[in-house]
């Protein structure tokens, strides 16, 4: 579970994800019960974003998700998750932990920022931080002293837009959008956009 923070999740509101694709039921996701609701491409100010949006009923849903986004991975990615308190950026991030099989439990790094988990399978290490603390920027992230080699870790970033986006031009976003009212809903709307020519091919590699 996440730990609490004092103030809302940047985007916890949904802010407007850029996109062409009209939502709507399509293909589910094999293996998780998720469901593709609606796919675009749109251009940024750092090139094309390709747009994914699933529908995820689960907790266990949500882990499996991220056991799926573990296979697309590779090192020197940069992966950043937007949400708001208990939305399942940690749920998520333990499941691409276990996909891409690394060592020790993945739980929220918000009292260390950073934790460092190597892998077991002789492939990238998983570098998970809490951003939350963090004014930003590829100086400060250094300062965290990290024993592994960004280029060579996949890094995970909870709270990180606004801060982190100057580590890659490539990058792939995570926006996790819960139910408003019921705080029993397990049901999420997660967007993938994936900035830049390393994402072009993310909902074939996805689905």
């Amino acid at each position: 579970m996440e730990a609490p923070h004092s103030s809302p999740a940047v985007d916890s509101t949904g802010t407007p994800v850029p996109g062409t694709g009209t939502p709507g039921t399509g293909p589910s996701v094999p293996g998780t019960g998720t469901s593709v609701t609606g796919t675009g491409t749109a251009v940024t100010g750092t090139g094309t974003a390709v747009t994914v949006t699933l529908t995820v009923e689960s907790p266990e849903q949500m882990q499996d998700l991220g056991r799926r986004l573990a296979r697309v991975l590779a090192p020197g990615d940069l992966v950043m998750l937007t949400g708001e308190l208990g939305a399942g950026k940690t749920t998520l991030t333990r499941g691409l932990g276990e996909g891409l099989g690394v060592r020790g439990a993945v739980t929220s790094p918000t009292f260390v920022i950073a934790r460092v988990h190597p892998s077991l399978v002789q492939g990238p290490a998983l570098v998970h931080v809490d951003a939350y603390r963090l004014g930003g920027g590829l100086d400060e992230m250094e300062d965290l002293d990290l024993d592994v080699s960004l280029p060579e870790s996949v890094v995970v970033v909870e709270w990180g837009d606004g801060k982190v986006e100057e580590l890659s031009e490539d990058r792939l976003r995570v926006l996790i959008d819960r139910a408003t009212g019921d705080t029993d809903d397990e049901r999420r709307e997660v967007t993938l956009m994936g900035i830049g020519p390393r994402w072009a091919g993310l909902r074939d590699e996805l689905v």
